[in-house]
């Protein structure tokens, strides 16, 4: 066998895709008319992936719920996607949460990403509302209570920066699918055995329920490393140096960042996984080209 028949037989990572993959997109309400703008060509050109759901984020304060609403009950009355309304714990009353919730229900809208949500001033501790929710098992009990919706959780691979060990972390996880969580979507990650092992590890305290990998394709390492330190991702360092060099040459980043998030999602696919979430940041480009890659084509509405 000469070399050119031996590599013949060594079929690309992608080869195998075929279109058994199911994905979600997450974006983040749009503080400007231009962002705006940004938002919603990213929509339009998502939608026609058929995502299962496209999740809002939502924060501490009354604009940027106002955002978050806005933007769910438009993409609920302008395309054929899902939304999946972001509620979290954050600097609100039970009271205040529970009508937002009904609200959304009787918008139409069925799905919601509960959560705890991050303390309002970044590097303080998290402290509950006293007449809020305590945490997101909490909140995911009572929305099941509200209404039947469909609950996604968050998880987190390499353990929450707020939890005392792996096995505490786990315990919180369990909490809340005993709740009556739907599905857990995880932070990012950039190890595909961090992401495999954790399913195991969830399978294996008895957590029968669907683990969705969050995948975050990576432009900008700086502003990547602000968000792994909210939630205990781990940056390797060959991440750094792959971007090494390129702060002027944005279309390197680009084709590097899909390099790297697709090569990711090829392994994991390899791994059995057949659903992925993906955090887009509001841009459209590298999340179609990784679906593209993954077998994930556009269907005619």
């Amino acid at each position: 066998m000469n070399a050119f028949e031996s590599l013949g037989r060594h079929l690309p990572l992608f080869a195998e895709a075929r279109g058994d993959i199911q994905v979600s997109f997450e974006f983040f309400p749009p503080k400007t008319e231009k962002m705006e703008q940004t938002l919603w060509e990213s929509i339009k050109t998502l939608e026609p992936l058929h995502p299962r759901f496209v999740s809002v984020t939502y924060g501490a304060g009354g604009s940027t719920r106002e955002r978050t609403h806005a933007t769910v009950e438009r993409i609920l009355k302008e395309t054929r996607l899902t939304p999946a309304a972001h509620l979290t714990c954050v600097a609100a009353s039970r009271d205040e949460i529970d009508a937002v919730a009904r609200d959304y229900w009787e918008l139409g809208v069925r799905n919601i990403v509960a959560l705890r949500g991050d303390p309002p001033e970044a590097g303080t501790k998290y402290e509950p509302h006293p007449q809020g929710y305590q945490n997101a098992a909490d909140l995911v009990a009572g929305l099941k209570k509200i209404a039947p919706f469909d609950i996604s959780i968050a998880a987190y691979p390499e353990c929450h920066p707020d939890s005392a060990s792996v096995s505490a972390d786990l315990d919180n996880l369990k909490r809340k699918v005993d709740a009556g969580a739907d599905r857990a979507i995880t932070q990012f990650f950039f190890s595909p055995d961090c992401f495999l092992r954790f399913q195991d590890a969830v399978a294996a305290a008895g957590m029968d329920i669907e683990v969705v990998p969050g995948i975050l394709p990576v432009s900008n390492v700086a502003t990547t490393r602000r968000f792994a330190q909210t939630c205990g991702a781990t940056i390797p360092q060959w991440l750094d140096e792959l971007f090494e060099g390129l702060d002027d040459l944005p279309a390197a980043r680009q084709l590097i960042a899909a390099t790297v998030a697709a090569e990711l999602c090829g392994q994991l696919y390899a791994g059995g996984v057949r659903n992925f979430h993906f955090y887009t940041l509001n841009r459209a480009e590298l999340s179609y080209a990784i679906c593209h890659l993954l077998g994930v084509r556009a269907k005619q509405s």
